[in-house]
């Protein structure tokens, strides 16, 4: 735990206008590490891989219509759908004319299950709380959103786990493009 004077001049130093893309966003843990080499995309080895922007996660319900619990829990959401609308939707959108122009492949990773009862899904998925989703492949919920959905013949990957490593073939795609270099963007990228 660190003191709050050390919490003080680490806040002052993310704040400051000189702190680069490269140290942003680190923790105070890697605060002293040294910085990475600026990135060398190539092109005809860079993916787009938009990952897990379906309408489950972006919907909302009438608040009008809720008790006050789900009030509660409505209200508590809404500065992640604010961003969603307001930042992460359009810089996606961005992302894919950029990478559409240049003749980039985006993919796409969502959570689905390939059964109706969602007995294929992994046991993570099944757990209580946020990952207990019944999100069958072909229903509205486990869809991509209009604003950001694939065109033509971009890939979409069904994954009934967390990770889109482990729970699709997407390295065995990536090999076959040729795709080494992949851009991250989405709701649950970590």
């Amino acid at each position: 735990m660190c003191s709050d004077a050390a919490a003080e001049g680490y806040t002052a130093w993310m704040n400051s206008p000189t702190v680069s893309w490269k140290r942003a966003f680190r923790s105070l843990y890697y605060q002293a590490a040294p910085e990475p080499d600026d990135p060398r995309l190539t092109r005809g080895k860079l993916a787009l891989l938009v990952i897990d922007v379906q309408n489950v996660y972006l919907s909302r319900k009438d608040p009008s219509q809720l008790s006050s619990s789900e009030r509660a829990t409505y209200d508590a959401w809404t500065p992640f759908h604010e961003r969603m609308s307001q930042t992460v939707i359009p810089t996606i959108q961005r992302l894919q004319t950029r990478f559409r122009h240049d003749g980039h492949e985006i993919l796409y990773a969502r959570i689905a299950c390939q059964t109706r009862n969602g007995r294929d899904r992994s046991l993570s998925q099944r757990l209580p709380g946020w990952n207990n989703l019944l999100l069958p492949k072909d229903e509205w919920e486990s869809q991509i959103p209009a604003p950001v959905a694939p065109e033509g013949d971009e890939i979409v990957l069904t994954k009934t786990t967390d990770s889109a490593l482990t729970g699709t073939n997407l390295r065995l795609i990536l090999h076959n493009l040729g795709i080494s270099q992949v851009v991250c963007c989405g709701i649950f990228t970590d």
